[in-house]
């Protein structure tokens, strides 16, 4: 009984596998890479008991665009074709009567129905049609969970500094190769195989690429807050570090790579802005013009001072530091002349008011407006003339008078200090500089005048 059997079911397996198939694939979805191609069966049809892994010969297999047919015999890929319109196929594992010369497909025909008997009246083959989607596949979210990173090269400046950047945004891929695709990744599939099973993957290993294509476009100057401007250059940098992984293993390529937005810590923002302006000193003529942008801020805040003194202090405080940075030679560069020096102040109730003599150190008393530091003959205040031996004193080595300093000016010997020249007629206070006294005693506060002159 199962001989006759096995014979009934080879030989009505074989009789309902004489018709052609029409194979097709309806548009792909974008969530799906491959799918397995189904045959057409109308109400009309009365190819209803066919065999589902036998392709009968002369078949027609339909490719539509961004389709790519595989037809897979016994588990091996014997048929590829990524041209739309009607594919044949020809083979003679399901020889037809309908197909090729009419003895031969009948001989053929009887040669299966002998093969089917012997695997129990089962077909003994199987084939089966794959359609993969050669579209650009988008929508591919990605992010760096940790920081990447990223080299910042001016060559303009000579900068050359690795700082960390975190950056998102979406990225595209299509099969560029389904035979490897389906050797390596998606296989023998039952239905379809969708993009979901391989994106954490993708992503790891592209978040990995991203070190080596940002190093690429940043040895080419491109700047870390540039990127965006050059996603073409970026995805061409991924490809190249992602071709031995996806395209010659997998058969997969990186088509478009867009970055929504790309940024470091504030940290290293604000260390590449002080090296950039710290760079830009090193031209003469910008360092110049830094300088006379701040001397010009200093002179605006000090004449908008309601007070006299502090606005005398502001200007003092700029020239000290005009003075301390200036370089031995009077100029900032050989180019950049000797900025003049004020002559006026502000005065304590607004305006300008020619200011003071400065000062020096040693000289006289006057005894009219006390007015000190004076060294010609004339007070100079007031103009009162110098009283005679007014703040001197007589040299005990060599008999040279009208010394004002602590040393004699002609042998060097020091002052007496027996009777200090200054002394606070008050409290006793003795100055350490006896050149030139303070207006008011430190210690009872009493004005140092003429009764406080030894």
């Amino acid at each position: 009984m199962g001989l006759i059997k096995a014979a009934l079911g080879a030989a009505g397996g074989m009789l309902a596998d004489q018709w052609k198939e029409m194979i097709y694939c309806e548009s792909i979805p974008a969530d799906v890479l491959t799918v397995k191609g189904q045959k057409r069966v109308g109400g009309r049809s009365s190819n209803t008991k066919a065999s589902d892994n036998i392709i009968t010969n002369g078949s027609a297999v339909v490719v539509n665009d961004g389709q790519c047919m595989v037809i897979v015999e016994q588990g091996k890929v014997v048929e590829v074709c990524a041209e739309p319109g009607e594919f044949i196929y020809d083979n003679q594992v399901a020889p037809s009567v309908f197909s090729g010369d009419l003895g031969q497909s009948l001989a053929d025909t009887f040669a299966q129905i002998g093969k089917r008997l012997t695997f129990g009246g089962d077909t003994g083959t199987d084939q089966r049609v794959y359609y993969f989607n050669t579209k650009e596949v988008m929508g591919n979210k990605y992010g760096t969970a940790t920081p990447v990173p990223f080299r910042v090269v001016d060559a303009n400046i000579g900068l050359d500094v690795d700082i960390s950047v975190r950056c998102n945004g979406e990225y595209s891929y299509r099969i560029c190769n389904p035979i490897l695709f389906y050797t390596n990744v998606c296989g023998n599939v039952e239905s379809e195989y969708r993009r979901a099973e391989i994106d954490s993957q993708l992503k790891s290993e592209l978040l990995t690429a991203l070190q080596p294509a940002f190093a690429k476009i940043s040895a080419a100057g491109v700047r870390y807050s540039a990127v965006p401007a050059h996603t073409q250059e970026l995805a061409d940098a991924l490809n190249e570090a992602l071709s031995s992984k996806w395209r010659e293993l997998r058969g997969i390529e990186v088509v478009s790579f867009g970055v929504n937005s790309i940024a470091t810590s504030p940290e290293d923002e604000q260390m590449i802005k002080d090296l950039q302006k710290a760079a830009t000193m090193r031209d003469p003529s910008m360092r110049d013009a830094v300088l006379a942008a701040a001397q010009g801020d200093a002179m605006r805040t000090a004449a908008g001072n309601e007070g006299g003194m502090g606005a005398m202090g502001a200007f003092i405080g700029m020239g000290m530091a005009g003075q301390m940075g200036r370089p031995a030679g009077g100029s900032y560069s050989n180019a950049a002349p000797n900025p003049p020096q004020s002559q006026y102040a502000t005065a304590a109730g607004g305006g300008f008011a020619p200011a003071p003599a400065p000062q020096q150190p040693g000289g006289w008393t006057c005894s009219s407006c006390g007015a000190s530091g004076n060294m010609g003959k004339f007070c100079n205040d007031c103009g009162s003339p110098r009283p005679a031996d007014a703040g001197t004193w007589a040299c005990a080595s060599c008999g040279t008078a009208g010394n004002t300093g602590k040393f004699c000016r002609e042998c060097g010997t020091p002052a007496p200090t027996s009777q200090p020249r200054y002394k606070c007629d008050k409290c006793g206070w003795v100055p350490e500089d006896q050149s030139r006294p303070p207006k008011f005693c430190p210690e009872c506060g009493d004005v140092f005048d003429e009764g406080d002159l030894s």
